[in-house]
C-alpha cells in the first residue's frame, strides 16, 4: 500500500471510505493496519464514522472488523444518529442484529426528529428489522428502565409513536407488529392535528393499515384537533374504500379480543388460526360493506386468496375423513378448548371470544365459557385433528359440500349468529361480559 495510504493524506482518508461503502474488506484492514486513527475520520458533511458508512451499507463484515476493533457502537454522527439507526433505515438487519448484539443502545435518539432507532424501522417498514429491536428490549436494561411497554409506545418529537409512522407511511406489516407487541391503537400525535394512527392510514389510503388498526380496536368515532373523524379525513382525501369502512353507519369490525388473559398467553400456532378467522369474518363484512356502497376496493389479499383457494380445496377433498366443528358443521375441529377439552374450529372460538367489541379501559377479565359444559376456558391450543373412516352419509354431502376457510354466509351459522348464542351462555354461566 506504501505512505500514500496514511491515515494524514487525505486521499488514504477517501480511499478508506470508498472501501467500507464497497464492502472491501482487505483494503479497510490494511489501511487501520497502518494507522488505526483513521477510525476516528469522519466524512465532511454528514459527519459519519466508519461503522456508519458500514451499517449504512449492509457491510456486516467489515461492521463485525470494526466492532472487534473496539469501536463504540454509539458513536455519533452530527445529526447524533448512531450506526443502529443508520441500519434501522436501510433495513440492514444483519447489521441491526450484530450492532444490538455488541451492545448498541435502542433507546437513544436523533436530533433531527428526536427518534430511535425503533422510530426509522417503523417508518422505512423494515419489519425484520423493526422486530429484532423489539426482541432485543424485552432483555435489554430498557425493560427494566423504562419497561417494555413504555418503550414500545415511545414518542419521537412531534409526539409521535412507532405506530403513527408505520400508519402514516401505510406499512401494513409494521403496524400488526407493533399492535401485537402492546402499541396503544387510539393515541394520538401530540402536535396539530392531534392525530390517531387510524386518521394517518385513512389520510394516506391504506386499506391494509386500517384494516389492521380495526381490528385492533381502533375508534372509528376518534376526533382529532380539527373535529374529524377518520371517515373524514378518508373522503377529503378521496380514499373511496377506506371510507366505506371508516363509515360510522356501516357495521363494526370483529376486534382482536387482547384484553382477554387466554389471549394474552396464546400459543403461536393457535394464534395463526385465529388471526386467519379474524380476517376471514372482516373480509366478509368488507364484501358486504363494498358490494351496498358500490366500492370495488383493491384486493392486496388475493395472493393469500389464491392459497386459500387451494387449502379449501385440500380441506374438501380430505373433509370426509377429518372431525367437524358441531356447532358450525362447517370448519374443521382445530382449537380444543382447555381445561375441559372441548373441540370446536378456530371460526366460532374467535366468535366465543370477541362477541362484543372489547373496550380496553372496561374489559371484564372473566373467562369465555365454553359452549359445551358451561365452564370457564382458561387456554386455548391447536386441537390434533381426528381422522374417522367413515362420515355420516347424511351429513357429508350436504354440509362437506361447503367446507371453507371463509365461508361466513348467513344462510348458514353465521358469526352474528354465534356471537348471540355464546353471549348469552356467557352471561349465563358469569353475570358478566365485556362492554361495548
Amino acid at each position: 500500500m506504501g505512505q500514500g495510504l496514511s491515515c494524514a493524506d487525505r486521499h488514504g482518508t477517501g480511499v478508506f471510505f470508498r472501501a467500507l461503502q464497497n464492502g472491501d474488506v482487505e483494503v479497510v484492514r490494511a489501511l487501520m493496519e497502518i494507522d488505526s486513527s483513521i477510525l476516528h475520520q469522519t466524512t465532511k458533511h454528514q459527519g459519519l464514522s466508519a461503522l456508519h458508512v458500514a451499517a449504512a451499507n449492509g457491510q456486516t463484515d467489515i461492521l463485525s472488523m470494526l466492532l472487534d476493533w473496539n469501536v463504540n457502537p454509539d458513536v455519533l454522527n452530527r445529526h447524533n444518529q448512531t450506526p443502529l439507526m443508520l441500519a434501522a433505515m436501510s433495513g440492514k438487519i444483519a447489521c441491526v442484529q450484530r450492532l444490538i448484539e455488541a451492545g448498541a443502545n435502542i433507546l437513544m435518539f436523533d436530533s433531527t426528529h428526536r427518534r430511535t432507532c425503533l422510530h426509522y424501522a417503523a417508518y422505512y417498514g423494515h419489519s425484520d428489522c423493526l422486530q429484532a429491536i423489539l426482541s432485543a428490549a424485552h432483555t435489554t436494561p430498557v425493560s427494566d428502565s423504562w419497561g417494555f411497554a413504555r418503550f414500545v409506545n415511545i414518542r419521537d418529537g412531534d409526539g409521535s409513536t412507532p405506530l403513527h409512522l408505520s400508519a402514516r407511511q401505510s406499512q401494513p406489516e409494521c403496524v400488526r407488529i407493533l399492535l401485537s407487541n402492546g402499541a396503544l391503537v387510539c393515541v394520538s400525535t401530540c402536535s396539530c392535528p392531534g392525530s390517531s394512527p387510524l386518521h394517518l392510514a385513512a389520510r394516506g389510503g391504506s386499506l391494509e393499515c386500517v384494516r389492521e388498526l380495526l381490528a385492533w380496536g381502533a375508534d372509528r368515532f376518534q376526533f382529532d384537533s380539527y373535529g374529524r373523524i377518520p371517515f373524514t379525513v378518508a373522503l377529503k382525501h378521496k380514499h373511496q374504500a377506506c371510507a366505506a369502512l371508516l363509515n360510522p353507519s356501516s357495521p363494526e369490525p370483529l376486534v382482536w379480543p387482547s384484553p382477554l388473559k387466554l389471549i394474552i398467553e396464546l400459543h403461536p400456532d393457535a394464534k395463526v388460526l385465529l388471526e386467519k378467522a379474524l380476517m376471514d369474518a372482516n373480509m366478509e363484512r368488507e364484501k358486504a360493506i363494498f358490494k351496498e356502497t358500490f366500492v370495488t376496493p383493491p384486493c392486496p389479499f388475493q395472493s393469500d386468496l389464491d392459497i386459500d383457494s387451494d387449502l379449501d380445496n385440500d380441506l374438501a377433498s380430505e373433509a370426509s375423513d377429518t372431525e367437524l366443528c358441531s356447532i358450525c358443521f362447517e370448519q374443521i375441529c382445530n382449537i380444543e378448548a382447555q381445561p375441559c377439552g372441548h373441540r370446536m374450529c378456530a371460526h366460532c372460538t374467535l366468535s366465543l371470544c370477541c362477541h362484543k367489541k372489547p373496550n380496553p379501559t372496561t374489559a371484564c377479565p372473566t373467562a369465555p365459557v365454553c359452549p359445551f359444559c358451561r365452564g370457564s376456558i382458561t387456554q386455548l391450543l391447536v386441537a390434533e385433528v381426528k381422522s374417522h373412516d367413515k362420515v355420516d352419509q347424511e351429513i357429508s354431502p350436504l354440509k362437506l359440500k361447503g367446507l371453507t376457510t371463509s365461508n361466513f354466509n348467513e344462510e348458514n351459522s353465521s358469526l352474528k349468529s354465534l356471537s348471540i348464542l355464546f353471549g348469552k351462555l356467557s352471561e349465563q354461566n358469569s353475570g358478566t361480559c365485556v362492554k361495548s
